[in-house]
């Protein structure tokens, strides 16, 4: 995806371009394109009339539209009250620059927070109570970079100016401070892979866990040590059956005769 073209700048092309209405059109496409992303990737979307009404995932994307372009004019004051009127509707939070693409998809959408440096491709799925956050109080590249394809689990955080390569999975709850390669699965805290997923047929390829490894074979060393224990109690009551006379009860001895 290039963002000199995404569908943020719509909006902008819209004041500037000398054929309005073609960039309206393109401003409904991208806009179709967000309804469609959400029937395709959320069974339980019914129509788009549905989708419309009560998704506040595509809600939260149109009012970032607004609030993008404002910014972008460099119009001051204006563009972070539409995003926290945006935030108070939908939960979600989007900073004005952050720069989007066409076909987000943001499911239940509650707690979601998208830094102002962000950068998302086309196609991108976000679920609820993802971070998209930095690290830095520098006025630089300071939020992570999300590229086409990428899907990003529940409550998981992405800290800091890393780049999640094309078609990758972050699973739900990871901590992701690192980059992570594309079309790979990432789970974990601190998030790492643990396979990828080729875009072609290919099956997945399972990466190696240094920390599962680790655990495997702790898990191997205690079961051995729990059967060298049990031969060990066994042992020791053989030999102290074997200490008494076979055959012979062991009781109290007689009283003695006066």
């Amino acid at each position: 995806m290039c963002y000199d073209t995404d569908s943020n700048a719509a909006g902008d092309e819209a004041a500037r371009a000398p054929f309005p209405g073609l960039v309206m059109r393109r401003l409904l496409q991208s806009i179709r394109r967000d309804l469609r992303a959400a029937r395709e990737r959320d069974p339980a979307a019914i129509s788009d009339l549905e989708v419309l009404l009560c998704y506040p995932g595509l809600h939260a994307r149109q009012l970032h539209r607004l609030a993008h372009a404002l910014h972008r004019r460099g119009v001051p004051l204006l563009p972070r009250l539409v995003s926290h009127l945006n935030r108070g509707l939908t939960g979600i939070e989007i900073h004005p620059g952050a720069r989007i693409g066409e076909g987000l998809f943001i499911d239940h959408g509650m707690g979601v927070v998208i830094g102002e440096t962000a950068e998302i491709g086309d196609d991108v799925t976000l679920y609820q109570g993802v971070t998209l956050g930095g690290t830095s109080r520098q006025r630089h590249k300071r939020h992570p970079t999300l590229r086409d394809g990428v899907v990003v689990g529940a409550h998981a955080q992405l800290i800091g100016a890393v780049e999640v390569g094309e078609g990758a999975r972050v699973g739900a709850g990871s901590v992701v401070v690192s980059s992570v390669p594309p079309y790979s699965t990432v789970v974990g805290v601190p998030g790492r892979a643990v396979g990828v997923r080729f875009p072609d047929n290919r099956p997945i390829a399972r990466l190696p866990d240094p920390a599962a490894e680790s655990m495997a074979q702790l898990q191997d060393r205690v079961q051995e040590l729990e059967t060298r224990l049990a031969e060990l109690e066994r042992g020791r009551a053989a030999g102290s059956e074997q200490a008494s006379p076979a055959g012979r009860r062991v009781g109290p001895a007689p009283p003695l005769q006066a």
